[in-house]
């Protein structure tokens, strides 16, 4: 916990620890009351699996016992979300293990938008590895859900019925967060404009047109810790570039990608034109299986990068 006006920590001992400046990254927290019929307790039944540990392991247990030709539904969020391309990789990652071993499954993708991050090249990677198995339904087309069955493993859709067979709190807590509980920052300095001496990066922060992804979080805590270093030395921040890379895996050897450079300015964080770009739409499967290898090499730079 945060106390923004004694500028304490409380740590989850008991202990509290005095700050000058304090940068957070405190993630994002799930609306489990986002929708009718389901609860936080629901998750066991038909978990989300956004998180590491149970919730991934329910998540395989019940794609192991789910038969062949089940059919296994994903709902996709509205904007903003964490980790733009994160249901689409799910979606790969779950039908690489249903053509290995339950061919004749069905992947159904409720999205509640029009269109989503690398759009074209899932498409493209899902009809050249899976044919028609991962079906796509967005916003008007049967995307938008309105309620959730758990009992019975269904969802209500504008269209209709479906049947599946599966399925930072400490921001809001120190007064972070804004009414739509995201926390707003000054966009040149990633300052809190909620708290004094307090800078948010990562998932949690209002940036504006930088997706929420690991890469992004990592590009503006360097430009908030540089700046933390001038302010203490009484010099003004340099205004700096930040950057985006995304590499998704369709398969193990099937690899897109997407990367972008942002600018701060007074008002927000916009991407500079022109700057970076998709994987080529028209590459052949030695491009995608040499992308494959660059997110590989990706991961471990910035894990290097962030924990060595």
């Amino acid at each position: 916990m945060i106390d923004i006006a004694k500028k304490t920590v409380k740590l989850s001992g008991g202990a509290s620890v005095n700050y000058e400046r304090a940068v957070v990254s405190p993630g994002i927290d799930f609306k489990y009351d986002a929708l009718p019929g389901i609860t936080e307790s629901d998750t066991g039944m038909i978990p989300h699996a956004w998180k590491a540990g149970e919730q991934t392991w329910l998540l395989q247990n019940q794609l192991k016992v789910m038969p062949d030709g089940g059919t296994f539904l994903l709902v996709s969020p509205p904007d903003p979300f964490r980790c733009p391309p994160g249901p689409y990789e799910r979606a790969s990652m779950v039908a690489w293990y249903l053509k290995q071993n339950k061919p004749k499954s069905k992947i159904i993708i409720l999205d509640q938008k029009d269109k989503f991050s690398k759009q074209a090249l899932f498409m493209d990677g899902w009809a050249a590895e899976y044919g028609e198995m991962i079906e796509w339904r967005g916003k008007g087309a049967g995307g938008t859900i309105s309620a959730i069955d758990v009992k019975n493993k269904t969802v209500e859709t504008e269209l209709g019925e479906e049947k599946g067979d599966r399925a930072g709190k400490i921001a809001v807590q120190s007064g972070l967060a804004n009414a739509a509980g995201w926390c707003p920052v000054n966009p040149l300095t990633f300052k809190s404009a909620q708290a004094k001496d307090i800078y948010v990066i990562g998932d949690a922060a209002v940036a504006s047109e930088m997706p929420k992804s690991g890469f992004s979080a990592n590009s503006q805590g360097k430009i908030v810790a540089a700046g933390i270093v001038r302010e203490l030395a009484g010099k003004e921040p340099i205004p700096a570039k930040l950057a985006n890379t995304c590499y998704s895996l369709i398969a193990p050897d099937y690899g897109i990608s997407v990367a972008a450079v942002y600018e701060p300015n007074e008002k927000n964080v916009a991407a500079v034109k022109d700057s970076g770009g998709l994987s080529p739409k028209t590459a052949d499967r030695s491009v995608r299986k040499q992308e494959a290898v660059y997110a590989e090499a990706w991961y471990q730079a910035i894990t290097k990068d962030m924990f060595s």
